[in-house]
Formats: structure tokens, sequence, C-alpha cells
């Protein structure tokens, strides 16, 4: 008979254990959410990352394409002031 007792009361857990379950239960509900929302904004940090290394990237572009064309001018301007230069120097030495 004892052997009976004791198998009946071994089947109800004790409240403190079904406590811990629960909070247990609840703890693992907290990090399965809390992992989600830290995905979700690493997810949002990257895509903001991605759209500033796009951003820059063109910006270094257009900065390029803007000196090179300053350099390209400057070039051609150092080219008209040779022509005017020998253009002037030849219409002086024609009427002398």
């Amino acid at each position: 008979m004892s052997r009976v007792v004791s198998i009946v009361y071994m089947k109800t857990p004790p409240e403190s254990f079904l406590l811990f379950k629960e909070e247990l239960k609840k703890a693992q509900l907290e990090k399965e959410r809390l992992i989600l929302h830290y995905e979700q904004q690493l997810s949002e940090v990257n895509l903001e990352l991605y759209r500033l290394k796009e951003q820059i990237n063109s910006q270094q572009d257009m900065m390029r394409t803007t000196l090179e064309y300053a350099s390209n001018l400057e070039i051609r301007l150092t080219e008209v002031k040779e022509e005017v230069a020998q253009t002037t120097s030849a219409y002086r030495k024609s009427i002398y």
C-alpha cells in the first residue's frame, strides 16, 4: 500500500515546480521575442548601412567626375591662353 501512495503522490508535481516551469516557459518566449526583435533591428541597420554606402559611392563618383571636368577645363583654358598668346604675337609681328 505504501507503494501505491508514493506513486500517486509522485504524479502531482509540487506547486513550486509548476510555477518554475511556467516562469521558464515565459522566459523562453521572451527570449525568442527578443531574438526576433534583435534580428529585425540588425536587418534594418544593415539596410541603412547599405543605403549609406550607395550614397557615399555616388558622391565619390560625382566628385571624381567634377574633378575630371575641372581638370579638363583647366587644360582647355591653358590651351586657349596659349592660342591667344600665339595669335597676338603673330599679329604684332605682321604689323611691324
